[in-house]
Formats: C-alpha cells, structure tokens, sequence
C-alpha cells in the first residue's frame, strides 16, 4: 500500500493583518481629531486679521490635501489586507476541502487494496487448487494412454484451466495499474495544491513586507536629523529632543501671547531649515516624508477681549503656521511641512508653577512619512 503524508502549517500573518488594521484605525482616529479641532476655528477680524486668514486658508488646503492623500494610502492598504486575508482564507478552505478529500480517497483505496488483497488470495487458493487437478490430470494421461480419447479430452481440460488462470491473473495485474494511477494522481493533485499555497504565501508575504517597509522608511533617517539639529543648535536647555519628535520652546520664538517671530527665533530656525535642506538631499526620493510642525499651548486662558485669536487652538495653529512659513522662507521645501495646532491638549507637564507651563509652551518638530 501507498502511504499518503499531509503537513500542516501554521499561518501567522492573519494575526499581523489584525494588528496591522488597529493600526490604520488608530491613524483615522487621529486624522479626525485633527479636522474636528481644525474646524472649529471661525474666521477673525477681517480687517486685522486678513493677512491670518490667508495663511491659515493655504495651511488648510495643503492639510485637505495631505489628508486626501493619506486616506487613499490608508484605503490602499486596506485592500491589500483585505485582500490577503481574503485569499489566505481560501486557501485554507481549499486545504482543509483537499485533507477531506484525500482522507476520503485514502478510506476508499484502503477498501480497494482490502478486497484485491482478498481476491488475491482466492486466486492464489483457486490457482493451488487447479494445480492439484492438473497434476491428477497428468497422472491420470500417464495411465490412461491406451485410451487416446479420454486423454485427449484431458489435455483440453488441462489447457483450458491455465488459460483461465493467465486471465485471471492479467485481470489482476490490470487492476493493480489502475489502483496505482489513482494513488499517483492523488499524491500529484496533493503535492500541486501545496505548490500553489506555499507560492501564494510567499507573494503575500512579500506585499505585507514591501508595504511595512515603505511606511517605516522615513524612521531611519530621524536620528540623524535630531542628532544633526542638536549639533546645530548647541547645548540649549530650551531646544531638546524627546523619542521621535523634537521639541523648541516657544519662549524663545514667540513673545507671550503673540505669534510673531522673535529675532532669536528665526535665528534658530534659519539653523534648523539649514539642516532640513540637507536632509531634503540625503533622503531618496521614492520617499514621501514630511516635517510636521505642531503648536502647543500652556493651560492659561486666552485674554479676554484679544481679537487675533478666541483661543489657546487658535494661537497654537497660528504660532506651527509662522513656523512653517519661516522655514519655508530660509528654503524648506513647503510640501515637506504640515503644521497643526492642538492649544493645551497635550501637555508634558501637568503642574501649574511657571516651569511646567514653560515646558508645555512649545513646538514640536517630527519627522515622519505622508
């Protein structure tokens, strides 16, 4: 008998494709937390603030933008995971039909081989048996050899049982072929069936692996734009770097409660712009990254009466706006920079003495992809 063998394998990549999803969604969640808070900022006073609004319709639509053009990255690779998961699915419905299917074939063959085997051993017996008679036979034509008839009769006999049993055994011999044809095309059906899961696994893999890449690229050129911005802006205790982001106290770009820049604040973002236009040429260009520019505030209420900005979001956005604006001046690419303002949403303190206040006044710098 043949013996059929079946392996079984362990696919991990639907628990990636679920970790993956949470991902993207926690991505909307931000995304929409950002247009809440964008939207909620009104027109100011047309007559002061003409020269605001303007900037703040061209920040707008470059963040429309952005934005539509995450949602179709977001959508794309949505697909592709639906469409993995879609066809790791089937292949595993295609495998388990396949196992079911050669099991079933397996029982039948083993039903087949049971009853040739049987048969077999019938003829084999049958076969004894008729050798018996011939060997009578052949006794009985060495006796009976005046009776030219009768041993003619027995040789006719004798011929006719050996024709039976070559038959016989050409019959069997023909089911055995037949048996073994069917053993070889199931194992050729079984081994082509793994073919095709093993390549389809691998492709993928591959889709999985390239989109992973092409999202992480950016994040290997983020040390060395902090690391080159720290060496450019000296050892200041008011510019520092905190994981993926680097933080600029808004103390030294901004007078209080104003978003205009300082003369030792453009100073510092001459120096950082230096740095982003060295990276703009270090970077390959099959990379779609940004510097987001954030604006935070302290928790202080806005001045009552202040007619620029109704609120600590409105400046925040304003303050990110001018330094984006800055920076594209001193020659950073403007499609490289997104800003955004979250007010006090995000504080890295929570203290109330001027310190912690200080420190949650700020802009933060962060390299990423689009």
């Amino acid at each position: 008998m043949l013996n059929t063998r079946f392996r079984n394998h362990t696919n991990t990549w639907p628990a990636f494709v679920d970790l993956f999803s949470n991902l993207v969604i926690i991505l909307i969640f931000l995304l929409i937390v950002f247009v809440f808070l964008w939207t909620t900022t009104s027109v100011f006073n047309k007559k002061i603030g003409a020269k605001t609004v303007a900037e703040l319709k061209q920040a707008n639509a470059e963040q429309a933008q952005t934005i539509q053009q995450m949602t179709q990255d977001e959508e794309q690779a949505k697909q592709l995971l639906v469409m993995a998961r879609a066809q790791l699915i089937n292949l595993e419905n295609n495998k388990n039909e396949l196992t079911t299917e050669l099991q079933e074939m397996d029982s039948s063959i083993k039903d087949l081989v049971g009853a040739y085997e049987a048969q077999v051993t019938e003829l084999q017996s049958r076969g004894t048996a008729m050798q018996a008679q011939i060997d009578e036979m052949n006794t009985k034509l060495a006796a009976a050899q005046l009776n030219q008839q009768e041993t003619a009769k027995l040789a006719a006999e004798r011929r006719a049982l050996q024709d039976e049993m070559a038959a016989q055994r050409a019959e069997l011999s023909e089911q055995m072929a037949k048996l073994q044809a069917a053993l070889d095309a199931a194992e050729e059906k079984s081994r082509a069936q793994e073919i095709k899961y093993v390549e389809m696994s691998t492709r993928l893999n591959k889709a999985l692996a390239d989109k992973v890449a092409e999202l992480n690229s950016a994040a290997n050129y983020q040390s060395e734009f902090y690391r080159a911005i720290k060496d450019a802006v000296g050892n200041r205790t008011t510019i520092r770097n905190d994981g993926d982001r680097f933080i600029v106290s808004s103390d030294i770009l901004f007078p209080s409660g104003s978003y205009t820049l300082a003369d030792e604040g453009k100073n510092q973002l001459r120096l950082i712009a230096r740095v982003i236009r060295d990276l703009e040429d270090k970077i390959p260009s099959n990379i779609d990254w940004i510097i987001r520019v954030d604006g935070h505030t302290d928790k202080k209420p806005v001045i009552a009466g202040t007619r620029a900005y109704r609120n600590n979001a409105e400046l925040s956005l304003l303050r990110a706006t001018v330094v984006a604006n800055e920076l594209a001046k001193n020659g950073v690419s403007r499609r490289r920079l997104v800003p955004s303002g979250f007010g006090d949403l995000h504080p890295v303190e929570l203290g109330n003495d001027p310190a912690s206040l200080q420190k949650n006044r700020r802009i933060e710098l962060q390299l990423t992809n689009r």
